[in-house]
């Protein structure tokens, strides 16, 4: 990919010694840093979804049964506080409810574990004790009194961990530097291959051999992880807190610039625009299985396919689209100026609308003729909204990182979670209207929300764009 002159204004573009020269091109044309901290998010990521591939089967088929729910430490108080509000849960019940809160507070330990790194400890630690707790909650889930401290220690691990690596990530370039939307698109790369990995492995050993044994493998992703880090650190920013304090200490605190306030005013009007445009890939995880089983055609030379196999096959489909993402990328800007992020995200949105729209269509044929359709809906689906999606969800955090004030930044990713926890929120709102209304109706709904998300990206740009763009870009456009 080809870059920008570097800026008399920016040592760090000349600096070869600096993490965040564009000189360092060791891992794929990006900083040595960047292939660390996406092996050790891979590993991470590795744990997370081993963990949650389990987590709903083994409360419902085993933990939260009458004869071994009593052994869990603290659930009398958790159940009558969810059951004073839901009513009575039965087993399967409790174990979606607590599995939602789970999911859901993912998203928004983040935002705590971005204050604590901005304030008080430095990424670095941070992430270091977010690591731990993480490891140390996937070990605990191996004995079932200690279920919901191991649940707490996850939730504090991820909060520590991931709002502040993606932060890391953006530090390794300077805020001239493009590299940074394609490095997220990489970084994203390493969650897919554990997407991939984490239910084969943790969710094999899970079922086939032991619980337990599925938690562990997860524990044991995370102390990889957690090593690879630590043996990454020298390419990584450098932090240097005791300095930054005394500094803190000794000179006025510089008050935002009225430029500041209002990009972050418009970074947080912008999450409900980013939660309409993952309806349709979320969807894909809860309301889609439900209408593939009673409706597509999954026998394969005479094998009934499992459902929950679609989920493998978005994991392979998505992992190749971001990489064709990459390479269109890099290709297109050998030859043209590359767009900003958000006209990225935009057309990313455009196109991933286009995923529900194919089975809004396969309804109606299902409506006309009676019969259920063939499987190739299926991977149409799965390529168009992923090749989409890999224009939204990473280059989205390259945007909040770029243009999150320094001191702020680890806060405004864990903000930029929130739309997930929305989405996440939303989905399983609409999948409930699978019940009421048609299928054509249903999936076509949800092809207008993603593509209202990215109409109203472009009214974003188009109007304030100019405070969100680069630097050397504004300059440009005020000249």
């Amino acid at each position: 990919m080809t870059t920008l002159a570097p800026s008399a204004a920016d040592p760090a573009a000349t600096n070869s010694s600096d993490p965040r020269s564009r000189a360092d091109r060791a891992f794929f044309g990006h900083p040595a840093g960047l292939g660390w901290l996406a092996f050790c998010e891979l590993w991470e990521r590795f744990s997370y979804y081993g963990m949650q591939a389990l987590l709903v089967i083994y409360l419902s088929n085993y933990l939260f049964l009458p004869e071994h729910i009593g052994q869990v430490a603290g659930i009398d108080a958790l159940r009558a506080a969810i059951e004073g509000v839901t009513g009575p849960r039965s087993t399967q019940q409790l174990a979606s409810v607590v599995f939602g809160l789970y999911a859901g507070l993912v998203y928004l330990t983040p935002i705590f574990g971005g204050l604590v790194a901005d304030r008080w400890l430095g990424r670095t630690r941070t992430i270091v004790i977010g690591a731990t707790l993480m490891a140390l909650g996937h070990f605990l889930m191996a004995f079932e009194a200690s279920f919901l401290l191991a649940l707490a220690c996850l939730l504090l691990g991820v909060g520590c961990f991931k709002g502040n690596i993606a932060a890391q990530v953006g530090s390794l370039y300077a805020p001239q530097d493009k590299r940074r939307a394609s490095a997220f698109q990489i970084f994203m790369l390493a969650v897919q291959v554990a997407v991939i990995l984490a239910p084969l492995v943790c969710g094999t050993l899970g079922e086939k051999v032991a619980w337990h044994w599925g938690f562990g493998a997860a524990g044991v992703g995370m102390v990889i992880g957690l090593f690879v880090y630590l043996a990454g650190r020298r390419w990584l920013p450098p932090e240097d807190l005791k300095g930054d304090k005394q500094v803190a200490a000794t000179a006025p605190r510089t008050p935002m610039a009225s430029a500041e306030k209002a990009r972050l005013v418009l970074l947080v009007v912008m999450i409900p625009v980013l939660m309409l445009s993952i309806v349709g890939n979320q969807q894909y995880n809860n309301a889609f299985p439900l209408w593939s089983q009673d409706h597509m055609d999954l026998l394969l030379f005479g094998w009934q396919i499992p459902v929950t196999w679609l989920q493998a096959v978005d994991a392979i489909i998505s992992t190749a689209t971001m990489v064709l993402s990459i390479a269109f990328w890099r290709w297109w800007a050998t030859r043209r100026r590359e767009p900003d992020e958000l006209v990225k995200m935009a057309l990313g949105s455009l196109l991933a609308a286009g995923g529900p729209a194919l089975i809004a269509v396969a309804a109606m044929l299902i409506e006309g003729t009676g019969e259920k359709v063939s499987l190739v809906w299926t991977l149409g689906y799965t390529f168009v909204n992923d090749l989409g999606f890999a224009n939204i969800l990473p280059v989205g955090l390259a945007l909040y990182s770029r243009t999150a004030p320094r001191r702020f930044e680890g806060l405004m990713i864990g903000v930029y979670y929130l739309h997930l926890f929305l989405g996440n929120t939303f989905v399983g709102w609409l999948a409930g209207l699978l019940e009421v209304m048609p299928g054509r109706d249903f999936w076509a709904l949800h092809a207008a929300l993603v593509a209202s998300a990215g109409v109203l990206l472009l009214a974003l740009r188009f109007f304030f764009g100019k405070l969100l763009l680069p630097e050397e870009d504004a300059a440009a456009a005020k000249a």
